[in-house]
């Protein structure tokens, strides 16, 4: 019997969403910011220097394009 194992790239997406979400969101708080508020200034602007180069936070979040982000946090919101 051949079983086939499915996977969906929405699991995996939303897994390094919220990895790197949690990463940014740790390095803003050492620093010293309101994490969500730069978060959430980054998301609606585009503007990368709401977010902290520390801890390569910027890479981290540059790395997912900002569409994907929200997407993710909307379907996790509307499906909580």
């Amino acid at each position: 019997m051949d079983n086939t194992t499915l996977f969906s790239l929405d699991v995996l997406n939303d897994a390094l969403v919220e990895t790197t979400l949690d990463e940014v969101y740790s390095s803003l708080l050492k620093k010293g910011y309101n994490p969500v508020n730069q978060i959430v200034g980054y998301l609606i602007t585009g503007d990368v220097t709401y977010i902290t180069n520390f801890e390569n936070a910027r890479d981290k979040i540059l790395s997912i394009d900002r569409g994907v982000i929200i997407e993710t946090i909307v379907r996790s919101y509307l499906e909580n």
